[in-house]
C-alpha cells in the first residue's frame, strides 16, 4: 500500500491524538488534585477579617479604626457606605502590617523612648481625666495606644530610610519646574504672611493647646492677653506661645501660622484687622486687638509685593523643592508598597465575604463598639503609607 505525504501526516496526527487521549486522564487527575488542594484554605475564626503572612487582623481592630473615621454627629452611614469604609480600613491595616514586618526585618522598630516621647506629646494638651475618658470612649487602653504609636513610628522610620532618603532634587530640576510654571510665581496682588494668637472669652471643650489653657470669661481673656504680651516683650518666641496658649484650634498646633493672605482677602475681614496688618512691619508683633468674639495678637512674618518672583528668591526655591520632593515621595511610596505587597501573602476575608454575599453583610456593617464621643489626639488613626509624614 502506498502512502501519500498527506495520508502519512494524518496517521501521525491520529497516533498523537490517541497518545494525548491516554495522557489526559492522568493530567486531569493531577490538575484536579492541585485545585482541590488550593480550595482547602486555612480556617480562621469568624472575627478574623484578614491575614497577612500569618498575622491575623481581627474585627475589633477594624472597628476601632473605623469609628475614628466616622463623624458621630453626622447622619448614620448606609450599610453599603459602612462596609465600603471598613474595607478601606482593612486595606490600610494590611498595608501597615506588610510595612511593619519589613521594618522589623531591617531592625527599624521604634524604641521605647521614641514611643514614650510621642505618647507624652499626644497626651500633653489633655488633663488625665479627659485623656482616660477619650481612651475609654474609643475602646482603647494606654497599651493599645502605645502599641499603635510603635507601629506608626516604625513604619515612618522604614519609609524615611527606604523612600525619603533616596530622593534628590537637583538645581536643574528646580530650574525646569520654574520655567514651566512661571505664572505660579507671578503674584497678582500684595500679600501678607501672618501668624496669630487667639484668646476667646468663653469656655470651649474643643480648644486644645500645649498648656491646655482656655479663658472662660472676659476678665480671664484680658489677663491672659497681658500675660502673653509680657512674655513677648521679654523675648519669648511667638510661635511657641501660640502653641502653648492660642485658642484657635486650626492654627495653634503650627505656631499660629495663617500662611500668605492676599490683600483682597483682608478687605473681607474686620476693618480693624486690615488696618492693623497694613501698618505692621515684617517681624513686628501687634498689641492685643479686641474684636467681637475674641482678642487677637498678630505678627507680620513677611510682606510680598505684586509682580513676578525670581528663581533666586529663597522662598521660591523652597516651594519648588518641597513640591518636587512631595511628588517624588508619593510616587516612590506607592511603588515601594506595591512591591512589598507582591511579596506578601495576603487574604482579605472581609472582601471575600462581601463578594460572596453580593454586599449583603448586615452584621459586618454594624459596629460592635460604642460610638466615639470626642476625638483623640492626632496620631492615633491607622497610617495610610502614601500619606505618612
Amino acid at each position: 500500500m502506498n502512502f501519500s505525504p498527506n495520508s502519512l501526516s494524518s496517521t501521525r496526527k491520529l497516533r498523537g491524538t490517541r497518545r494525548a487521549a491516554t495522557l489526559l486522564p492522568a493530567v486531569a487527575a493531577v490538575l484536579l488534585s492541585g485545585l482541590a488542594g488550593c480550595s482547602q484554605t486555612e480556617r480562621h475564626a469568624p472575627d478574623v477579617w484578614a491575614v497577612v503572612n500569618g498575622t491575623e487582623i481581627r474585627r475589633d481592630d477594624v472597628e476601632k479604626y473605623y469609628r475614628s473615621q466616622v463623624n458621630p454627629e453626622a447622619q448614620k452611614p448606609t450599610q453599603e457606605d459602612s462596609l465600603s469604609l471598613k474595607l478601606n480600613v482593612v486595606e490600610q491595616l494590611i498595608n501597615n502590617e506588610i510595612l511593619l514586618e519589613r521594618a522589623k526585618k531591617l531592625n527599624l522598630q521604634a524604641s521605647d523612648g521614641e514611643v514614650e516621647d510621642k505618647f507624652t506629646e499626644l497626651k500633653s494638651p489633655f488633663t488625665e481625666d479627659e485623656f482616660q475618658r477619650q481612651l475609654k470612649a474609643r475602646g482603647m487602653s494606654v497599651d493599645d495606644l502605645k502599641r499603635d504609636l510603635r507601629r506608626q513610628l516604625s513604619i515612618q522610620k522604614l519609609l524615611n530610610r527606604e523612600v525619603a532618603a533616596k530622593i534628590t532634587i537637583t538645581d536643574q530640576d528646580v530650574t525646569d519646574f520654574y520655567n514651566s510654571n512661571l505664572n505660579q510665581f507671578n503674584v497678582a496682588e500684595p500679600q501678607y504672611r501672618i501668624s496669630q494668637i487667639v484668646i476667646t472669652p468663653r469656655p470651649d471643650p474643643q480648644i486644645r493647646n500645649r498648656k491646655n489653657d482656655n479663658a472662660t470669661n472676659e476678665a480671664e481673656a484680658q489677663r491672659k492677653s497681658k500675660m502673653i504680651m509680657d512674655k513677648l516683650n521679654s523675648g519669648a518666641d511667638f510661635a511657641q506661645l501660640a502653641m502653648d496658649y492660642s485658642e484657635d484650634a486650626n492654627t495653634s498646633s503650627n505656631g499660629g501660622d495663617l500662611g500668605y493672605i492676599p490683600e483682597s482677602s483682608l478687605n473681607q475681614s474686620d476693618p480693624a484687622l486690615k488696618k492693623l496688618v497694613i501698618t505692621l512691619k515684617p517681624g513686628q508683633v501687634s498689641q492685643p486687638i479686641v474684636l467681637k468674639d475674641s482678642i487677637r495678637i498678630l505678627k507680620l512674618v513677611a510682606r510680598e509685593a505684586a509682580g513676578q518672583r525670581g528663581i533666586n528668591d529663597p522662598q521660591v526655591q523652597q516651594t519648588i523643592r518641597d513640591t518636587l520632593r512631595d511628588r517624588k515621595e508619593q510616587l516612590l511610596r506607592a511603588a515601594y508598597l506595591a512591591v512589598a505587597r507582591d511579596e506578601a501573602k495576603v487574604t482579605n476575608y472581609l472582601a471575600e465575604q462581601v463578594v460572596e454575599t453580593a454586599g449583603k453583610l448586615p452584621d459586618a456593617a454594624k459596629s460592635t463598639l460604642p460610638p466615639v464621643t470626642s476625638p483623640l489626639p492626632a496620631g492615633t488613626k491607622p497610617t495610610t503609607p502614601a500619606n505618612t509624614q
